[in-house]
């Protein structure tokens, strides 16, 4: 806005601008009054100024009137009165009134109320915009009355396992206290994590269960399972040494009477929603044809001991290869062509080829001898098959489509491998509902077969030893 300087005239240019306004022409002039064309406003003023001017005594009565006639005239036509005032004398500005929320707003509005007032007195610690959510779930389970049957069925393992697993990943996952919040407790992260892939229910109701954020539930799921990996897999998945390698070798051997057998081998799959990225690959066809609806998954290789506990995996390969591919991908067939399987027979289905170090029932039974060594092979293969059983049934976030992405799949894989194997040391029991849990993972024959010649004549000698020497029952009188 521009405002004209026309109120700040002294009485010479004052008067100087009169004079000069009465000198134009009479057609620029904008008459008042039709009757009179000397009567304007200007005129006016300026012949009553021009009166005292005569008078020389009256200086100082035509400065107090020029003053006058100079401040009506502001008042009058620019009402600027208050314009150039400092800031500090205006109104000070209205506050916005606060909208009253409702429902589940009202406690997050009533907290900042709170910390409004209390930072207005000056008065407390600061106060941060925090959500209140309840946590009479988890602290019921927490408490040490807690019945020990709804704890197991809530985290399928008992409190004594579930404190061991907490005073190994503390000091990984123990946080400190800030000025801001208080740190999330170490027992909460890890019931977090373990009730989450234990019932594999979405993360809004695990946010419910325990009293925290979704993100921060995803965030905590996350971090336990890499802790678990990084910390717990070297002491509880590993390759066992000479000397558990003789008993595993001794055990298996009187289950089927096979020699030599140091692992059960088995491939599943696990369900994911279909990847943005190089999704063709994880198509998995069997699934889909079987079921007849799109699946995509990723697979999970494992070899097992006689007790069903994990002693290598290999997890995250497409759900498009085939078992035989993925044992060529997997750390196992590297440690086997380093030497390090000598003497060892790692027992699978007919979806693995015959090897010097995998051994493999007959595709076809022809004789007596093949249908006797299919039996005990198979024998073999369901220790694995159970354990991949009870892991699923364990860990029901196996059974159905994860909301965690492709690319974290694999450590929180990782870890049901780790707390499986855990359980299993610990003989924590199973619901008969959770063992019974079916696995559907197709068998494709590999197209060449029988990869090693050596192979194929030790099969068959241990067939005749199996016939031979009684170890197995033909059915004949």
């Amino acid at each position: 806005m521009e405002v004209s300087p026309f109120p700040f005239l002294n009485h010479e240019s004052f008067a100087s601008f009169f004079t000069s306004f009465q000198e134009q022409p009479d057609q620029k002039r904008q008459k008042t009054d039709p009757d009179d064309s000397d009567a304007t406003p200007f005129r006016d003023i300026l012949s009553s100024l021009l009166s005292f001017d005569e008078d020389d005594n009256s200086k100082s009565q035509f400065q107090f009137q020029s003053q006058s006639q100079s401040q009506t005239m502001t008042d009058s036509f620019y009402p600027i009165d208050g314009f150039f005032e400092e800031p500090d004398h205006k109104d000070p500005p209205r506050p916005k009134r606060a909208r009253t929320p409702n429902g589940p707003d009202a406690n997050v509005a009533a907290t900042a109320s709170e910390a409004s007032a209390q930072s207005a007195n000056g008065g407390g610690a600061r106060r941060l915009w925090v959500k209140s959510r309840s946590k009479a779930w988890w602290d019921q389970c927490s408490h040490p009355d807690f019945p020990e049957s709804e704890f197991r069925r809530a985290f399928k393992m008992s409190k004594s396992t579930f404190e061991f697993i907490c005073s190994e990943l503390d000091p990984v996952i123990n946080k400190k206290d800030t000025m801001l919040r208080q740190a999330i407790p170490v027992r909460q992260r890890v019931a977090v994590c373990i009730w989450r892939l234990a019932t594999g229910e979405p993360l809004r109701l695990v946010s419910k269960k325990f009293g925290l954020g979704i993100s921060t539930c995803h965030k905590l799921v996350l971090e336990v399972c890499g802790a678990i990996k990084s910390v717990m897999m070297s002491k509880f998945l590993n390759w066992p040494d000479e000397e558990r390698m003789t008993r595993v070798k001794r055990e298996f051997e009187l289950v089927s009477g096979i020699p030599n057998v140091g692992g059960s081998i088995y491939t599943t799959h696990v369900p994911i929603i279909a990847p943005k990225v190089n999704g063709p690959a994880y198509f998995n066809k069997r699934h889909t044809e079987r079921n007849q609806k799109t699946s995509y998954s990723i697979t999970v290789q494992g070899v097992v001991d006689s007790k069903g506990v994990f002693t290598d995996v290999c997890i995250g390969w497409p759900g498009s290869m085939s078992d035989d591919k993925v044992l060529e991908k997997s750390a196992l067939s590297q440690r086997a062509s380093r030497g390090l399987l000598k003497d060892v027979w790692i027992v699978g289905n007919g979806g693995y080829p015959l090897m010097d170090w995998v051994l493999v029932p007959y595709a076809q039974q022809n004789l007596w001898t093949q249908r006797v060594f299919n039996e005990k092979a198979g024998e073999v293969e369901r220790v694995a098959k159970e354990a991949f059983s009870r892991l699923k049934g364990r860990w029901s976030c196996l059974q159905k489509r994860t909301e965690v992405k492709l690319q974290d799949l694999p450590v929180v894989l990782g870890a049901c491998c780790v707390l499986h194997n855990i359980c299993e040391m610990r003989n924590e029991a199973m619901e008969p509902s959770e063992t019974g849990f079916d696995l559907f993972d197709d068998e494709i024959v590999p197209d060449n077969a029988v990869r090693s010649v050596d192979a194929m004549r030790a099969r068959d000698q241990i067939a005749h030893r199996l016939l031979h020497h009684s170890f197995a029952d033909t059915g004949l009188p």
